[in-house]
């Protein structure tokens, strides 16, 4: 796992199975789960100042980060 802060498994470690096996079997949720890392990455490279970028430009990532990692969460929580 590389050093980037705020992976789906990593901040929830108890749903980490869950999420490999919804990753493989759920098409929907891999390209959320792709979106999600994608999107994590751009705002750590923005945060750690290899990508700079303005402010309010890194706050709406950030918005949308926090979008999708809560529906990932409710897929992941949701009865089966």
């Amino acid at each position: 796992m590389s050093n980037t802060p705020h992976q789906l498994a990593a901040d929830f470690p108890e749903l980490a199975d869950k999420i490999m096996e919804l990753k493989s079997s759920d098409s929907h949720f891999a390209h959320l789960a792709g979106q999600y890392d994608a999107l994590n990455e751009e705002v750590h490279q923005a945060e750690t100042d290899m990508h700079p970028m303005e402010d309010l430009a890194l706050s709406e990532l950030r918005k949308k980060r926090m979008l999708l990692k809560d529906e990932l969460y409710k897929m992941l929580t949701q009865p089966a």
